[in-house]
């Protein structure tokens, strides 16, 4: 009679060759291997308790909040194994990508109680692709909950959608997440603009031509849609595309073939086709500028993208991504109640795209310190003066800024209400005596000591690891 063995569960995991950790849905860690303890080089016994993203990514927040979408959300939504890329940083705070295998375990009600997690740190050309992997779509407002949630029906079907939605709201962004989960994620996502393309250009783009079909074609050009072939084609602004190439585009959708410039045979191609537009379509179905047909065939799932001034609650995260991806807009983290405030105050007619121009502008006048609202240069406060033929566009505030940056440059007192912390001086990076200041003035907390030098926790947490590594004998 076999005998049942009683095989500890942490004896189990250290089975287990690569990095593992179990976690409830609450993101706390409540098993892992001692790979995974020194791949985020945390002792075993204190990882018991913390929650993942504190140990994996330095966050206090999880990571989909950072712009990644998390594995053990999705295992959970889907109760099934989820398999991600994520980025990681190391311990001189570079990111790593690293592929998260998530497994959902039930509980004895059936529910999803907690989640296994292998992680599988990738180099080569493997971490390079997963360098360049699209993030998910940042915020938590109803209205983007509820755009996600009809993309995530969506997205793994084979069903062609029409996106609308005002300039820069990010089309592009929504219809790379639909195709990163489909089926066909593994496949190309081609995208081409309309709008961008003249007239003449746009059909030898899309179906692609044969040596000999005109003038200047040297040599067979193989089309968009072609390369699309096994994956995902993104037409952006479909209502520029002029009524004879609607027809042929017709055909393509209907038939799944298409025949290149100057070719005498019809191909074969299997793609899914996403398109865009900030023109109200069915108008101009009305007055003869696009056909019907074609509409009723692009408008099979159609998707709706809220502008920017509808889901408000969105721009604080939004805000936040947008510096992490800037050269040193990092150290404007957290950011200080009154810049939010005035970003909220603005309305955004260039919605997504123009919150990301701001920021970029408001990140090189506060460069050395922490943002403030003065900082933030909306359009409507520029002004537009003409001499001649020429045009200058001037900014008060940016003027002011300016000369904010002269006058400290000739050692003049900045003037009032600007920051006057003692730990922060402007075009001063992080020295180990600073940080120990700050660390001992708040009794070893990072967050209120990375806020008082005027950097995010997470790159605090990263130089006290270095000073760490530094200090070590060799």
């Amino acid at each position: 009679m076999a005998r049942k063995l009683d095989i500890p569960p942490q004896v189990i995991l250290e089975g287990i060759p690569k990095p593992y950790v179990v976690i409830d849905r609450d993101y706390r860690i409540l098993a892992a291997n001692r790979r995974y303890a020194e791949q985020f080089e945390i002792p075993l016994e204190e990882l018991f308790g913390r929650r993942c993203h504190e140990v994996e990514h330095h966050s206090e927040v999880p990571c989909r909040q950072l712009g990644q979408e998390c594995p053990l959300d999705r295992a959970v939504a889907d109760r099934h194994e989820a398999r991600l890329v994520n980025l990681h940083p190391d311990a001189r705070g570079r990111d790593r990508p690293m592929q998260v295998t998530a497994t959902p375990i039930l509980g004895e009600d059936g529910e999803v109680a907690m989640v296994g997690a292998l992680i599988e740190p990738l180099e080569g050309a493997d971490a390079e692709a997963a360098r360049q992997a699209p993030r998910v779509l940042v915020g938590q407002s109803r209205a983007l909950l509820r755009l996600t949630s009809l993309l995530y029906r969506a997205a793994p079907t084979q069903t062609t959608i029409l996106i609308e939605g005002e300039s820069g709201v990010g089309k592009e962004c929504v219809a790379s997440f639909i195709h990163n989960h489909s089926s066909r994620s593994t496949g190309p996502f081609v995208v081409v603009d309309c709008g961008a393309l003249g007239e003449s250009l746009i059909e030898s783009e899309l179906f692609g031509y044969e040596k000999g079909a005109f003038t200047g074609a040297t040599q067979r050009k193989v089309g968009l849609i072609e390369s699309a072939n096994g994956g995902t084609l993104f037409i952006d602004e479909i209502g520029e595309l002029p009524l004879e190439l609607q027809t042929k585009l017709l055909r393509v959708l209907e038939t799944g073939t298409l025949r290149r410039l100057g070719g005498t045979e019809y191909l074969r191609v299997d793609v899914r086709f996403i398109a865009a537009t900030h023109r109200n379509l069915l108008q101009m179905v009305d007055e003869g500028r696009f056909r019907q047909d074609l509409y009723y065939r692009l408008a099979a799932f159609p998707v709706t993208i809220p502008p920017l001034r509808e889901r408000k609650e969105d721009i604080p995260a939004l805000a936040e991504y947008f510096l992490g991806l800037m050269e040193e807009g990092e150290r404007q983290l957290p950011l200080s109640s009154e810049v939010i405030e005035a970003l909220l105050a603005y309305d955004y007619p260039g919605n997504i795209r123009e919150l990301r121009n701001i920021l970029e502008r408001a990140a090189i006048l506060a460069v050395g310190e922490q943002m403030r609202p003065e900082h933030l240069i909306f359009p409507s406060q520029l002004s537009v003066q003409r001499q001649g033929s020429d045009v200058t566009v001037v900014d008060a505030q940016f003027g002011a800024a300016v000369q904010q940056e002269t006058n400290m440059a000739a050692g003049m007192r900045p003037s009032a209400g600007a920051d006057d912390n003692p730990l922060m001086s402007r075009r001063r990076r992080l020295d180990d005596s600073r940080v120990l200041e700050a660390l001992r003035m708040f009794d070893g907390h990072r967050g209120r000591a990375a806020q008082a030098l005027g950097v995010s926790e997470r790159t605090l947490y990263r130089y006290i690891r270095r000073m760490r590594k530094e200090q070590q004998p060799e």
